[in-house]
């Protein structure tokens, strides 16, 4: 751990208005695009799973648990990161970082949250149930690994696409391994984009001593990214194939396909606003495949 310069925490924010604004920037509801990027794969697999629109309740459960747990994750994230995010640009400004919600406090409001999706997941079958404990393993560890591994991206990949094994078996009662390969996809996916995220902070994070795949690439980071990305295409269209999805799906991927191109162009100087441009592209990739799935099963 680096030695840091003293940081002098502000003031609790008073009133119950400036509570609430603060544990709104904690959760990140001011910064729905990581909402986004775990949705989409979401919904990608709950509408494989169903061939079509799933049942609305789960459809509701799973949409309400993606923005509980992912803003979960955020907040076990700051707590993890208390540490470092005073010391990087883009992160201290952040309530923990900054001293004005306690680490107690964020504890709380993540407790709160995980227990909030888990009574929600009781509302589907065992094999749901049991799925998601493993969920909450990692989503409560991941932010834990920049202090020890170059790969945090990757096991985020894995806390971010639980959802789809967990999505077919709250619709069917079974993870198929069209399940497994969507999943593989997505992992692909994720690690891609949470790398040009990681290329934001890549010169704070060497300097505070974290970790991530964007320094243990190093500049081999936009070959690595294209390989990455390229499985993730492979990987997609795979899935059409085993789930018989038609041209409608193939055009959409293909659109998809052409925005992830379109972020090698705008980083290709590895700027960190251009970074962190290609990473905030990606809401659209998941609409693109998103679109696919469903207009496939809408116009099929």
């Amino acid at each position: 751990m680096s030695n840091a310069p003293a940081h002098v925490p502000e003031p609790p924010a008073e009133g119950w208005r400036a509570r609430l604004s603060l544990y709104w920037q904690l959760v990140r509801g001011d910064r729905p695009v990581g909402t986004l990027l775990l949705l989409w794969p979401t919904w990608w697999a709950l509408w494989l799973a169903a061939e079509g629109l799933p049942p609305l309740g789960i459809l509701f459960i799973f949409s309400a648990g993606v923005w509980l747990t992912r803003s979960a994750g955020c907040v076990i994230n700051d707590y993890a990161d208390r540490w470092l995010d005073p010391q990087v640009e883009r992160t201290k400004g952040r309530p923990l970082a900054t001293g004005a919600v306690s680490p107690r406090e964020a504890l709380a409001v993540f407790v709160a949250m995980m227990l909030v999706a888990f009574g929600l997941v009781l509302m589907t079958n065992a094999l749901t149930v049991w799925l998601s404990v493993a969920g909450a393993f990692l989503a409560s560890t991941y932010p834990f690994l920049k202090r020890h591994t170059y790969l945090p991206q990757v096991y985020l990949g894995v806390a971010f696409g639980w959802g789809i094994p967990m999505a077919f078996a709250a619709v069917q009662g079974t993870v198929p391994p069209l399940a497994w390969l969507l999943f593989l996809g997505n992992l692909l996916w994720t690690t891609g984009y949470d790398t040009w995220y990681a290329m934001v902070d890549r010169e704070d994070d060497i300097r505070a001593g974290s970790k991530s795949t964007a320094i243990l690439f190093g500049e081999a980071d936009l070959v690595a990214l294209g390989v990455l990305f390229a499985g993730f295409a492979w990987a997609m269209w795979l899935v059409g194939s085993r789930a018989g999805l038609g041209i409608f799906y193939y055009v959409a991927l293909g659109v998809a396909v052409v925005l992830v191109l379109r972020q090698f162009w705008i980083a290709r100087d590895r700027g960190r606003e251009h970074c962190f441009e290609a990473f905030l592209s990606n809401q659209w990739v998941g609409l693109a495949v998103f679109a696919g799935i469903a207009g496939h099963y809408a116009l099929g």
